[in-house]
């Protein structure tokens, strides 16, 4: 039982890789129980959740808390820093996010835990994943303005006979506003057949820089004078990858800080997917909270 695996003092440190219904819950139990803890994202159903996960870490210092972070970008996310800090585009004009698969076009699949707001909370899709990557690069939007659907209302039900009700989106679309006037576009959605895959694209005064992700992730770019965009070969030095368990030992060692992903840095893809969710449901813009 979560009892009896938080009482062993043979026990120093917790994976918790269940659904975000209990990510709270353990955590929280986990923290207080002097044990460190490595929890898989999305952080948690809700903002509040996250927020009561944050709060008990701070009281908790001594302890590692630490979230899996997203698999998107980090092959490339040292030299993305390395360029955007280095004014390659310039100023900001223009965010586009896609994240568009057809992951859920069968309608004839069983109801997915991320499509159900028991399970999943407010995140929709991979919205919350493919922002915690974009915010790696560029600033938390100050507002948004989204909408959403639901094209298929019900689905099989994956224990029993019947269909279950849907009560997450399969698709969402959000405009986004950052400080210093720049405009971004997000659309996420389920239901794509043959979508455009999950891509990052920035475009600047000086130049832009396209991000395709996936099993091979390609950075192109391009600068004001260029004849056209060319794929990047990024340097050994400013080359990433995925550390996650290395980082959470060597954390738990004191050998080095948490970077990937930190708890301040869910809760900002909370405070966004809050907004967004909310933004939908109400019908208009929204300030995006600043932690």
């Amino acid at each position: 039982t979560v009892e009896a695996l938080l009482a062993d003092d043979k026990i120093d440190a917790i994976v918790i890789g269940t659904w975000p219904d209990t990510h709270a819950q353990f955590t929280v139990q986990a923290l207080r129980a002097g044990k460190h803890v490595l929890c898989e994202a999305r952080m948690a159903r809700t903002l509040s959740e996250a927020l009561q996960m944050d709060e008990t870490a701070k009281a908790h210092p001594k302890q590692v808390a630490m979230l899996v972070p997203s698999p998107f970008g980090l092959s490339v996310d040292h030299e993305m820093q390395y360029l955007m800090q280095g004014g390659y585009i310039g100023d900001l004009r223009e965010v586009l996010v896609l994240s568009c698969t057809q992951q859920f076009h069968d309608y004839s699949a069983v109801l997915h835990w991320r499509q159900s707001s028991q399970t999943s909370g407010q995140n929709v899709l991979t919205l919350g994943i493919i922002h915690e990557t974009v915010s790696r690069w560029i600033s938390q939007p100050t507002q948004v303005f989204a909408q959403t659907s639901i094209f298929e209302p019900t689905r099989p039900n994956p224990h029993g006979p019947g269909n279950l009700p849907v009560d997450i989106p399969d698709s969402v679309q959000v405009l986004t506003q950052y400080a210093g006037n720049a405009r971004g576009t997000y659309m996420v959605s389920g239901m794509q057949l043959f979508g455009a895959g999950h891509q990052v694209h920035l475009y600047g005064s000086a130049g832009t820089l396209q991000l395709h992700l996936g099993a091979k992730e390609r950075l192109l770019a391009g600068r004001f004078g260029d004849s056209q965009l060319t794929e990047l070969a990024i340097p050994p030095e400013r080359q990433s990858g995925w550390r996650c368990e290395a980082e959470f030992i060597a954390a738990i060692r004191g050998e080095e800080p948490v970077t990937r992903t930190t708890f301040a840095d869910g809760i900002r893809y909370m405070q966004f997917t809050a907004a967004v969710h909310r933004s939908a449901v109400e019908r208009k813009l929204l300030e995006v909270a600043v932690s």
